[in-house]
């Protein structure tokens, strides 16, 4: 009776949490007993335990209550203490695990993998082809001559697509393979539960346990001295298992401002590669791969010869928006019954085309004039006034200014928390220089070009 309850409230419970909290932290335990309205499961650490009765426990409780059978709360025993007990078998109950360390990719508590992100579904061009020859290399599996893989660059450039690829692709070679896929964020969050609950051994016992770690947007760590400690230690531990790991982030790891020299020293141990840009000719090869498909789910929508060029033309920073624009295309196309001409294509995606205008951000800015002049970009927002970084940092300002909708404090902040005069100072003597200076004039005007083409 006790198992028929759990499982009936663990086919609700889905409908209730979302799958994907599901997966991660209720599939895991076992019911063992109910005595005197004391739930009382297994988990595979107590960990997990903590934290489904922390956010589950009343809920879970309740439900069990209504379903026949009287629970007040719940109880967590980690696999490792109950291992030798006799568990219940039921169809409902999942199977006890024999050690207390997840060992499919599927019980790790990462971040669920996008179906879409293959290495069939990646576009490859000149801006990304060696990112993508690495990860295809990584994810063939075997010795790696490069560990870690550090993929870099802007937001929609294909670092997240790339990973999830390399994931699906070592879980379709190896199914046996503890692929662990997470933000960084997440593992910050983990790390400081288990600090709170006193777990701090179960978080190690997981972590340091996969075969292929895999870390997004890893910049979300810098600051974060207690995470960037184990953030070290899990990585010390993994190389010397000879374990993969691929990281990625927004700046290249020398970049990234906040992170303890030894992290940044240990991310460059690998290959670290940049993910540039798209051009013209990636982006039009992008919309062609999608409109295919887009073709076969809308039989009945036409596309008119020129549409997809302009797009590949006009909206340049951001594939993510780019294959957005698509798909709102063939809908709204699909239900007002049109041909998807240009002028479907200005009044259907006006707002999107006024964004992409004059989209372009500080960072950019920041890298581009910082390769221009041979720098780095920590040199611009460091305090440092020799004039070989200060009239390169007061060029970064101008275009800062001419090119985004930023304030002049908005600017001053993300130069290394400068104040606005600062800023206002730099515009004003670049303006100056462009007047009386043909080296400067020329050099802003090459930079502009960059950073709108």
């Amino acid at each position: 009776m006790e198992l028929d309850c759990w499982g009936r409230v663990r086919d609700q419970l889905p409908s209730i949490i979302g799958d994907d909290a599901f997966q991660n932290w209720i599939k895991p335990l076992d019911l063992l007993k109910v005595v005197d309205g004391v739930a009382s499961f297994s988990s595979p650490t107590s960990f997990i335990g903590t934290w489904v009765n922390r956010n589950y426990g009343d809920k879970i409780a309740l439900m069990m209550t209504q379903e026949g059978v009287p629970v007040d709360r719940l109880h967590f025993k980690a696999e490792v203490l109950v291992k030798a007990e006799e568990k219940p078998s039921s169809k409902a109950a999942i199977p006890a695990k024999q050690n207390p360390v997840p060992t499919g990719s599927g019980d790790l508590l990462g971040s669920p993998l996008d179906k879409r992100y293959t290495f069939d579904d990646f576009i490859v061009g000149k801006p990304n082809e060696l990112a993508h020859a690495a990860a295809r290399r990584v994810a063939k599996g075997g010795p790696v001559t490069f560990n870690p893989l550090f993929l870099y660059g802007g937001v929609g450039l294909g670092k997240t697509h790339l990973m999830h690829a390399i994931a699906w692709e070592i879980q379709e070679r190896n199914p046996k393979a503890r692929v662990l896929y997470l933000s960084a964020e997440q593992f910050m969050y983990r790390f400081v539960q288990a600090l709170r609950f006193k777990d701090t051994m179960s978080f190690k016992e997981i972590f340091r346990s996969v075969d292929v770690l895999m870390v997004d947007d890893v910049q979300f760590i810098a600051g974060k001295n207690s995470t960037q400690d184990e953030f070290f230690h899990t990585f010390n531990a993994l190389i010397d298992q000879n374990k993969q790991i691929i990281i990625s982030a927004d700046r290249a790891p020398g970049e990234i401002d906040g992170l303890e020299d030894r992290i940044k020293s240990r991310l460059q141990w690998g290959l670290v590669v940049d993910l540039h840009p798209t051009d013209y000719e990636l982006r039009l090869g992008i919309l062609q791969s999608k409109a295919d498909t887009q073709l076969k789910n809308y039989p009945d929508v036409k596309l008119s010869d020129g549409v997809l060029e302009f797009l590949a033309h006009r909206i340049s920073n951001n594939v993510r928006v780019l294959e957005g624009a698509l798909t709102r295309l063939f809908a709204f196309a699909s239900l007002v019954g049109r041909e998807i001409t240009l002028d479907v294509v200005q009044e259907s995606l006006a707002d999107i085309l006024r964004a992409s205008d004059r989209k372009v951000t500080i960072d950019e800015i920041i890298r581009k004039v910082a390769d221009h002049y041979n720098l780095r970009m920590t040199d611009l927002l460091s305090p440092r006034r020799a004039r070989s970084v200060a009239r390169p940092r007061q060029v970064a300002m101008f275009l800062a200014k001419k090119l985004t909708s930023k304030s002049l404090p908005e600017i001053g902040r993300s130069f290394g928390g400068r104040d606005h005069t600062t800023v206002m100072h730099g515009v004003k003597r670049i303006e100056e220089l462009c007047s009386v200076d043909n080296q400067i004039a020329e050099d802003v005007e090459l930079l502009r070009r960059m950073l709108e083409a």
